[in-house]
């Protein structure tokens, strides 16, 4: 795997000689708000962030855990300018470095990274500082390098901000520093935000996952830019070739591919409207793409975690976004496979097991999804409203008797002739099917056979998913063949209930009760659509023209506050949300010529 693919990039420090760096006013003892309105654009912090800010201004440590688009950027960002000296954020994530940095200079920030993917000279640490009085704000990779920390602890460095997952150690300790993720610092105050995201969930029984993949992504406005996992880089690059075939914009991303090939598809997705990305879990770390509007799972993740990491990178704009799974009997013997053919030991089998347990407990559920995944993390709250269980409670039934047939299959196979099989054939003989198999096996004699005609073949397969969810079954071998459990007994003996929900076959990827999604100019006032996509147009031209994603030059947000406020002046733009004073001076002309010219 290159360093830029790397989860912890080689060790390298960020000095402002990687590029030249702009020329920028300095903010050094200004108050907070003042720059974060004349930086940002913005009127007011979120949440806790004043307090954080503060904390880090006075010198203070500080442990932030926000979720993904929560802010976090904000809080080391705005001190660094604040405090004389140099800001330094050590970050594991190239991809993260490249777009923070881009949007600090579009903001009228002197800011420059430095990691491995760089070439040797610039890469070198200098001994010129890389500010005056000014703060600056850098970033950079890992930092574990002997010529790093003397660099670190020099007088120029105000502060340090970390992004790594554990602490550092036996490393100097910096002027000041703050954390942001799971880091730790003792002494430091710590500040924790709710993890709630506002994206619809929405899981649906995978029947054909790849037309269900289409129908999902067409059910979402024109031009929306996605991202698509699978477990598999084979999987990876069949559904994005068939997405492809299907007239969408879809391209591979996975460690496998040529580092290029891998580059110049990141970059597309990162720079153009529409764009789908197939990806193994390879991609995403450190993506700052704020308008993915969707984000889809063909295949079942291995724990919650990760699952919850991945879906959050839709919509970290605040639009709506939508994440989407198609989950099915085949990912649960697959995953129960993997786990037993691991090569660790049996706790950590078990520990395998428990992220599959929570996961399977979150696709079955019949209460609100969100409520679930908080749930999982320690937070409570309400049902959310908008997730696919919310929208249309799910139908549930007895699903005693058919468990009860199912099971007393699976022991006359077993215990009368030494057999074992997988549901295909189960479900086969229980449906009372004329199979070349059947006959040939004599399981027409067999006095389950044909006793399950009256549920069809999903429905069967649905009841097996959910009895293996529970546990009431178990997967075994490399085939998949189906044995019973600890827990198989209580149902054989009519002890335990067995209450199973009832899935919507009927819906295809687009959800069922859920809503065709609005786009960005649905929020727009009927007057003004013409004019936000007329800034979207020029928008994009901005952003071809610098090499850099639109989202750099404005967010929707912004445009939508433009076209409802329409400015006949640059001082009608103070006070937009979004527009800080150097991005006024930039783009204040060619914004003020589109709106005249509507």
């Amino acid at each position: 795997m290159d360093a830029a693919a790397s989860p912890f990039a080689r060790a390298a420090v960020a000095t402002g000689t990687a590029r030249e760096l702009p020329d920028a006013r300095d903010f050094t003892g200004r108050d907070p708000r003042e720059v974060l309105h004349e930086v940002y654009g913005y009127d007011a912090f979120r949440g806790d962030q004043s307090d954080i800010v503060q904390r880090v201004i006075d010198g203070g440590d500080a442990v932030v855990l926000m979720p993904t688009g929560g802010g976090k950027s904000v809080t080391y960002q705005v001190p660094a300018l604040v405090r004389p000296g140099t800001g330094l954020v050590v970050s594991p994530l190239i991809a993260l470095m490249h777009d923070q940095v881009d949007a600090l200079v579009a903001n009228g920030v002197r800011a420059a990274y430095l990691n491995s993917t760089q070439a040797p000279p610039s890469a070198r640490p200098s001994s010129r500082p890389t500010s005056r009085a000014t703060s600056t704000c850098s970033t950079g990779a890992t930092t574990s390098a002997p010529t790093t920390w003397p660099w670190v602890t020099s007088p120029i460095v105000s502060r340090v901000s970390r992004a790594w997952r554990s602490p550092p150690r036996r490393r100097p300790r910096p002027p000041a520093r703050s954390s942001s993720g799971s880091a730790c610092a003792t002494r430091a105050r710590s500040w924790r935000a709710s993890i709630a995201r506002t994206s619809e969930y929405r899981i649906d029984a995978k029947v054909d996952p790849r037309r269900q993949l289409v129908s999902f992504i067409r059910s979402q406005p024109e031009g929306s830019a996605g991202i698509v996992y699978a477990l598999s880089r084979k999987s990876v690059e069949q559904t994005a070739s068939y997405l492809a075939a299907q007239g969408l914009d879809a391209l591979p991303y996975h460690a496998g591919l040529d580092p290029a090939i891998r580059a110049a598809n990141q970059s597309r997705f990162l720079r153009d409207d529409g764009v789908v990305m197939v990806a193994t879990i390879a991609f995403g770390m450190g993506i700052d793409k704020p308008d993915v509007r969707f984000v889809a799972h063909i295949d079942l993740p291995k724990s919650v975690e990760g699952y919850y990491q991945e879906t959050g990178r839709a919509g970290r704009d605040g639009d709506p976004s939508v994440v989407w799974m198609a989950y099915g009997l085949g990912d649960v013997v697959q995953q129960r496979r993997m786990i037993d053919q691991s090569p660790g030991d049996r706790s950590y089998k078990m520990r395998l097991g428990q992220h599959l347990d929570a996961m399977l407990a979150l696709c079955e559920t019949v209460g609100c999804r969100r409520q679930n995944l908080l749930a999982y993390f320690g937070e409570q709250s309400e049902p959310c409203g908008n997730c696919d269980t919310c929208l249309t409670p799910p139908d549930t039934w007895d699903g005693l008797v058919a468990a009860q047939k199912l099971l007393s299959t699976i022991v006359r196979l077993q215990r009368e002739r030494g057999q074992a099989f997988g549901a295909g054939h189960l479900i086969d003989i229980l449906r009372g099917a004329k199979t070349d198999r059947i006959a040939q096996q004599g399981h027409d004699r067999l006095s389950t056979y044909g006793l399950g005609a009256d549920l069809s073949d999903q429905d069967w397969r649905s009841v097996i998913r959910q009895l293996l969810a529970r546990g009431i079954l178990v997967a075994q071998g490399d085939y998949g063949t189906l044995a019973l459990s600890e827990a198989s007994g209580g149902v054989l003996r009519g002890e335990t209930p067995v209450p199973l929900r009832r899935d919507a076959l009927g819906r295809t990827g687009g959800g069922g009760g859920s809503r065709q999604r609005k786009s960005s100019a649905d929020d727009v006032a009927p007057g003004d659509r013409d004019l936000f996509e007329a800034l979207r147009a020029w928008r994009a031209e901005q952003a071809r023209e610098q090499g850099v994603p639109a989202y750099i030059v404005f967010g929707d947000a912004t445009l939508r506050a433009i076209a409802a406020e329409r400015p006949a002046s640059r001082g009608d733009l103070d006070g937009i949300t979004g527009i800080g004073a150097k991005k006024r001076e930039a783009y204040g002309d060619g914004i003020l010529t589109v709106v005249a010219q509507h």
